[in-house]
């Protein structure tokens, strides 16, 4: 059974950091595509960052780019999202995906494309 456990959520003040674990069991976390998608209230869940465990790329949102960072450590089969310069725009529950599949897509931002989330963990920006 895959099970993904988010943690590291809190509030933090406008310009402030804040660095998310993914905790991966029941897949083979080292070769997984794995991201983080973010939803606010009211608002479709949205992508954030993905990574490709082949080559190791990563990709962003238009949003997060320069201040987020994807990255994982296969050893503790963890996902980690560094956040800096947040803002109060930042704030959503932050999710954890995983894909079944280990071919390379170019809808990784698609939520469709991943087969398995975490529970989510609230992250708040405030101004």
């Amino acid at each position: 059974q895959v099970q993904l456990v988010e943690s590291g959520g809190g509030v933090v003040q406008a310009g402030g950091s804040l660095t998310l674990s993914c905790a991966a069991s029941g897949l083979s976390f080292s070769s997984s595509k794995m991201a983080w998608f973010r939803q606010a209230p009211g608002t479709e869940r949205e992508f954030v960052a993905a990574e490709y465990w082949l080559t190791s790329s990563t990709y962003y949102a238009d949003s997060v780019k320069g201040r987020f960072t994807i990255s994982r450590d296969n050893a503790k089969r963890s996902l980690y999202l560094q956040m800096s310069s947040l803002t109060p725009e930042d704030t959503a529950v932050y999710y954890c995906a995983a894909s079944s599949t280990t071919a390379f897509s170019r809808n990784y931002f698609r939520p469709e494309r991943y087969d398995y989330w975490g529970q989510g963990t609230q992250v708040t920006g405030s101004a």
